[in-house]
């Protein structure tokens, strides 16, 4: 396989994300079969799924800056929170003169 062709995002993705897309896709996209698979609870699913969404987000997103990523990696890994990454994020772009 030439990873050449390959997304970005889609590299950047650990084994167990691309495992848990692997899954999901194989169960129709059903969480609920999905929960049955991994023996956790729903919402335990949809935490994974969102933040399987996000860094998919982040990494294919156009201001894929290292400041802005690090940000974004700490508010998904609930080091701090969405609203603090966003401040954080709005005000480093304020310093640097761009507009959300």
């Amino acid at each position: 396989m030439d990873t050449n062709n390959l997304p970005g995002w889609l590299l950047s993705l650990e084994n167990e994300d691309l495992e848990f897309i692997k899954n999901f896709v194989m169960k129709s996209g059903s969480l609920k079969e999905i929960a049955k698979l991994y023996e956790v609870s729903y919402p335990t699913v949809r935490i994974k799924l969102d933040r399987l969404i996000e860094k998919i987000r982040i990494n294919e997103a156009a201001d894929n800056e290292e400041f802005i990523k690090f940000i974004k990696g700490l508010s998904i890994d609930d080091r701090i929170s969405v609203e603090d990454a966003k401040l954080i994020i709005e005000k480093y772009k304020q310093e640097r003169g761009e507009e959300e």
